[in-house]
């Protein structure tokens, strides 16, 4: 049993190693093929209009580039950030809601006794206080 998930593992991690490799060769061709046709516009730019103008068109076009890849990681961060809101929030309400966690609680709470359950649930609602807390100022914390 133990060796099927060796061999399992050896073999994922031997698909992704080449997957990985076979990405950084197409990154890296993808890098080259852009580095000869910024130099083929600034080229054809520096011929029809001079050195100046194609400079300021070769900083335009990378600015454009710049502000669109920033715009982009910015909706998707807070769309990250509003996903695990939402998640978090109906983690919270469900397990307080699920009928099987209540009944779970009431045969817990007539196997321990209510007497002992008093005392187990203060530092239980006090931890919980502290966790709230904590979790409330991480969250206020600027995001960089």
């Amino acid at each position: 049993m133990f060796q099927r998930m060796i061999d399992d593992f050896k073999e994922s991690t031997g698909i992704t190693l080449r997957l990985t490799s076979l990405a950084i060769a197409a990154a890296f061709a993808l890098l080259v093929t852009t580095c000869f046709l910024c130099a083929a516009a600034f080229i054809f730019v520096l011929d029809r209009h001079g050195p100046v103008y194609a400079c300021l068109t070769g900083a335009a076009v990378f600015l454009a580039v710049t502000l669109i890849a920033a715009g982009s990681y910015m909706v998707r961060k807070h769309q990250v950030e509003v996903r695990a809101e939402k998640a978090a929030k109906a983690a919270a309400n469900s397990m307080l809601l699920d009928p099987a966690m209540v009944a779970v609680g009431i045969q817990l709470a007539r196997a321990i006794g209510f007497r002992r359950l008093v005392p187990i649930l203060a530092i239980g609602g006090v931890a919980l206080g502290f966790l709230a807390s904590r979790g409330h100022t991480q969250a206020e914390e600027p995001a960089e």
